[in-house]
């Protein structure tokens, strides 16, 4: 139950800030909206306020508005000319649509600005969570639990910045002070170029001394304001490990099978819910951003179609002639259903405990 109320919950409200963006700007416009809906047909319920039927619909995989006019070749009665979507100028109808998955890149710095605000942020200390067998940490008589307090007499209190220093010593001989049982000791520790894999499950080789990071982290509150820029710096970097992904998968660096679905959403949502409200913010933040990225995508039937349809009218002076317009949604279309089918694929063989 917690994991489909957690799934219901995050989807809905990714769902909806998306749609709020697309409905606020086309308002602002005087671009008049049909329907709001929350799902796909068919629907479950609904209640009409003033032009608008606002619809909870049953399939919960994703939302729309739709607008008076929105494609050329609707028809429109005389006394909707004035609020057509399709009678808007170029940069209105640009900002429309951009408009849903700005609004969920937004919604990702202010989610998590606010967590940081109220509950401080996360960091790793530099205490070991454990020791590779034949390192040079194991060689040297490390232990987990130890505490690391400097490295060559530079002071640490992060594990990233313990990472840097040990990534960045090259060959180099580390003098290690550390805390064990109240007591300061040292070492001489040797590190050695070792595979490891980075956050994509990629192997590559990096100077290391064979320690893990400690699997409980720690909590620092930070002022309002450091919290807004630590909320914008975060959601920059999902977004930029989110566009380093997708270029992977593309040139199959990291392999299909590592896509996730609704399944696996449903799955973490109810995991990060379990660990408390904080945990399945920062997942419902990640999520928005990806959903960002993945609408501005330059594929018919996204928005980012859409805007590519806008950026071709605005060099040729005119709009893409509607046949041509339904052939490439059609294929936008095809790509889309196979991409479910993939990550649905994928979802069904975790479940089954399969690959």
């Amino acid at each position: 139950m917690t994991t489909i109320l957690a799934f219901l919950v995050a989807i809905g409200v990714l769902i909806f800030v998306h749609e709020l963006g697309h409905f606020l700007v086309a308002k602002y416009y005087g671009v008049g909206v049909e329907v709001f809906s929350l799902g796909f047909p068919p629907k479950l319920v609904s209640k009409k306020v003033g032009e608008t039927d606002y619809r909870i619909s049953v399939i919960p995989l994703g939302g729309y508005v739709k607008l008076v006019g929105e494609n050329p070749g609707d028809e429109i009665a005389p006394e909707d000319e004035a609020k057509s979507f399709s009678r808007r100028p170029l940069g209105q109808r640009f900002a429309i649509v951009a408009a849903g998955p700005v609004f969920n890149f937004l919604f990702a710095i202010i989610a998590l600005s606010l967590v940081f605000t109220f509950s401080g942020m996360d960091y790793f200390t530099t205490e070991i969570g454990g020791v590779q067998p034949q390192s040079p940490a194991e060689e040297a008589g490390l232990q987990a639990g130890d505490l690391i307090l400097s490295i060559n007499d530079q002071p640490v209190q992060r594990w990233e910045e313990l990472s840097r220093i040990i990534r960045a010593s090259g060959d180099a001989p580390l003098l290690v002070k550390f805390q064990r049982d109240g007591q300061e000791r040292q070492v001489t520790i040797q590190p050695r170029t070792m595979e490891t894999s980075n956050i994509f499950g990629e192997k590559v080789s990096a100077v290391l001394i064979g320690v893990a990071a400690p699997t409980k982290p720690h909590i620092e509150r930070v002022d309002p304001l450091s919290a807004w820029w630590h909320g914008i710096t975060y959601s920059y970097r999902i977004l930029e490990v989110t566009v380093v992904s997708a270029g992977k998968l593309i040139t199959q660096k990291v392999p299909l099978n590592s896509l996730g679905g609704p399944i696996m959403i449903a799955q973490v949502a109810g995991q990060q819910a379990q660990e408390g409200v904080r945990y399945l913010v920062h997942f419902m933040a990640f999520l928005s951003v990806n959903l960002a990225f993945l609408n501005i995508l330059p594929i018919p039937m996204l928005d980012g179609g859409h805007l590519l349809f806008f950026l071709i009218e605005a060099v040729r002076g005119k709009p893409i002639p509607v046949k041509h317009r339904e052939i490439a949604q059609a294929i936008g279309l095809t790509m889309i259903l196979m991409l479910m089918f993939v990550v649905f694929y994928h979802d069904i063989l975790r479940l089954l405990g399969g690959q």
